[in-house]
């Protein structure tokens, strides 16, 4: 425990870090503040903070902190960003000139940038006028007359999500982490403590009294430490660069690692599938004379077994689509070559690349079921009685995103200190030489 606070003592010693973390919360307080300015000609006395509590909505309003139910001008948050960025990343599989901004280095991905800040924004005013349309009541909660309420708040709900996204890469730029990544974790968790207190309340109201509540708390933990595993997880495939001798110096002849992550996804998948999850409710709500039909009630009911068998299928479906898409063992494979590394008894070329592809597949299997497991979880912890509320913090995306985000910035704070010769702040086993870059690599998106 000592060690641990003279640890911390050390990040407030090291003058770039300390400005760093004082940036980052300092945005992040800005981020926080604004997700409870209200759009202009809503009455503030009118909104009924329950919206978007399910479906979509409810996983729109968790990614903004609940600013999608407050009618604030960040409702739409940063998903219409993640999303042009998901399309951008996309393009550049099918299209060849975004392929080929994706090979150009750093000018390349400035273009990239820029597509994607264009489609945020034609996304967002898109998402806007559908918000407006299906959030805000006219009767009751709007004060400025159509279409001047519309016209207005489209600029708004556009200016709000441009501004996020510019916090996001001042985050980046002058705090600590991905600064999307950080704004996203911090919507999620600002919801935690009245989920929290909540649960606390109702179990020690008499519904299990609180030793279930701490049996709540255990498992909690339990289902954290078996996320972090999936999220660390990695397969480290070893390379062999030959000895170069340019002048009196040589270069190479050193062994280093691919890591290929058991997770190589990330979140994305449970995206994907919870998208489609939500068609059956959709049409169910479009079309009521066939909403008794059992087999859609069943799909709409998110703590069905139907529903879950068949979510958990379209993420183990999606993982390996996903997978495929942003991991290429040829340009991995070439680039190897290209640096005069091979893996030890595998021929460089095509017989590589057939190797790494091998062993991508092998581990995604592994990793694609306790995805499944992951997600599937909070849909369980609801059916023994957890509020639905904090059963959302039992796995999903939510989880997931709060577990990569926290390792990434622990991981950023390490850098710095051991940079400066200071202890870290994690103990991690060392393998001896050193990690490669995986070449062409994921293409991970911010979240």
């Amino acid at each position: 425990m000592k060690k641990f606070f003279t640890t911390l003592s050390n990040i407030w010693k090291i003058e770039d870090l300390r400005v760093r973390i004082t940036n980052t919360l300092l945005f992040l307080l800005i981020y926080r503040v604004g997700s409870y300015i209200v759009l202009p000609g809503v009455n503030p006395a009118t909104l009924v903070n329950q919206q978007g509590k399910e479906g979509i909505a409810g996983l729109l309003n968790m990614f903004a902190g609940g600013s999608f139910s407050r009618a604030s001008i960040f409702a739409l948050g940063v998903m219409p960003y993640i999303s042009a960025s998901i399309v951008v990343q996309l393009l550049g599989i099918a299209v060849p000139y975004f392929a080929k901004l994706q090979k150009e280095g750093e000018s390349g991905r400035n273009k990239l940038n820029q597509w994607t800040r264009y489609l945020t924004i034609g996304i967002t005013a898109l998402q806007a006028i559908g918000y407006l349309k299906s959030q805000i009541d006219p009767a009751k909660q709007m004060e400025i007359a159509e279409p001047y309420f519309t016209v207005l708040n489209v600029f708004v709900l556009t200016s709000g999500t441009m501004f996020v996204m510019w916090l996001g890469e001042k985050i980046t730029d002058k705090g600590i982490g991905n600064g999307i990544s950080l704004i996203i974790m911090v919507g999620i968790i600002s919801a935690l403590p009245l989920a929290f207190t909540g649960e606390f309340v109702s179990r020690n109201a008499g519904a299990g009294g609180l030793v279930i509540f701490i049996v709540e708390i255990v498992a909690l933990i339990g289902v954290v430490m078996f996320t972090i595993l999936i999220v660390q997880g990695t397969r480290k495939i070893a390379v062999q660069y030959a000895k170069r001798i340019v002048g009196n110096k040589q270069y190479g002849g050193v062994r280093q690692y691919i890591p290929l992550k058991v997770n190589a996804a990330g979140v994305m998948p449970i995206i994907f599938a919870q998208a489609l999850m939500f068609i059956p409710a959709t049409i169910a709500s479009v079309f009521p004379k066939i909403a008794s039909n059992g087999v859609l009630m069943s799909l709409s009911d998110y703590t069905s077994w139907g529903h879950n068998l068949l979510f958990a299928i379209l993420i183990i479906v999606f993982t390996y689509f996903y997978t495929a898409i942003t991991i290429n063992p040829n340009q991995m494979a070439d680039d190897m070559k290209k640096n005069g590394g091979f893996i030890p008894g595998i021929k460089p070329g095509k017989t590589t690349a057939e190797f790494i592809d091998g062993v991508i597949s092998k581990i995604t299997l592994p990793g694609s079921i306790f995805l499944a497991i992951i997600a599937i979880i909070p849909a369980f912890a609801s059916m023994i009685g957890v509020s639905s509320a904090f059963a959302r913090f039992f796995g999903g995306t939510s989880l997931i995103i709060l577990v990569g985000v926290v390792l990434d910035t622990l991981q950023q704070i390490e850098s710095h200190l051991l940079m400066r010769h200071y202890d870290g702040l994690m103990k991690t086993g060392r393998i001896k030489g050193r990690t490669a870059i995986p070449a062409g690599g994921t293409g991970q998106p911010v979240i």
